[in-house]
């Protein structure tokens, strides 16, 4: 490969490294998203330690209010709330990553494929794509679930099939612009093939773009998974889960804990996803990275 291909992909990512390391997390709003996901991700890890008793034990009585035995008061069951908080984010979270690397991965696949080598085989990914993207979210993530059965794995295999579309959208449109440069071009003019083309040539210019699309979805699969959750379609009892949590508060009003904190865990953690992603997004973008030096 000629030394023109190469120089192109560098001088497009390595400024961007050198940007994110220097100058991206000194904005408030990508700290406090940090900050707030560092903080959940500890709780879940340390769940054990920070909580006297267990997300299924029912040892106490029913309907406690938040007291200083049991801060988040106590459920039907007479659960610790804030027990079962912090044990749902070992239930959240995970998943939620799962879904979003699952869906990431697929969406960039059909994404690149559609993208780099056009014509029909576009024309099939792209076509596939519309007709996931016609139907509303929940709607077909429901209508999955109903199929598969209820349960969080399948809950996942649900957004996934609703989620990956966007990625592939994403890829395919940086593809297009991609492939017509003169590095790829000189790629394919020496003979490498396309899956190293893709590789060498192309990962670099959307490796970026990708992160910033994952890190904003990722509050979107907290959210949906307990909603799914909260309609009986995703987490079964007695599992921690926070949507199916808020499930269960809703049909007790005048005990106004049982909801709030879940609801508070499930907010907690999107905004903190959306405030990471707005600072990555931009970061990356020639636009608006000049308001970050």
């Amino acid at each position: 490969m000629s030394e023109s291909s190469l120089s192109a992909p560098e001088l497009v990512v390595l400024p961007r490294r050198r940007f994110l390391r220097r100058s991206a997390w000194t904005q408030p709003l990508g700290l406090v998203g940090l900050a707030l996901l560092v903080a959940i991700v500890l709780m879940a890890v340390l769940a054990p330690w920070l909580s006297a008793h267990g997300p299924i034990e029912q040892g106490a009585r029913r309907f406690m209010a938040p007291s200083a035995e049991h801060w988040f008061g106590t459920d039907q069951l007479g659960r610790d709330v804030f027990a079962r908080v912090i044990y749902g984010a070992r239930v959240s979270l995970p998943y939620a990553l799962q879904l979003v690397i699952m869906a990431s991965v697929i969406g960039t696949i059909a994404g690149a494929i559609a993208g780099y080598f056009g014509g029909w085989i576009d024309g099939v990914i792209m076509r596939a794509a519309d007709l996931v993207m016609a139907f509303p979210d929940i709607i077909l993530a429901m209508a999955v679930v109903a199929a598969l059965g209820p349960g969080l794995f399948n809950a996942v295999l649900a957004v996934v099939v609703v989620s990956w579309p966007i990625y592939a959208r994403v890829v395919r449109s940086m593809l297009l612009t991609i492939r017509d440069e003169p590095y790829v071009q000189s790629s394919r003019l020496l003979g490498v093939s396309s899956a190293r083309a893709l590789w060498v040539d192309v990962r670099p210019n959307v490796v970026g773009p990708l992160i910033v699309l994952a890190a904003l979805e990722f509050g979107h699969a907290v959210l949906i998974l307990a909603g799914l959750s909260f309609l009986g379609l995703g987490a079964q009892p007695p599992a921690p889960e926070w949507g199916s949590m808020v499930s269960d508060g809703s049909k007790y009003f005048d005990k106004w804990w049982l909801s709030v904190f879940p609801g508070l865990a499930i907010l907690l953690v999107v905004l903190a996803a959306n405030f990471v992603g707005d600072t990555l997004r931009d970061a990356l973008d020639p636009r608006t990275a000049k308001a970050f030096r």
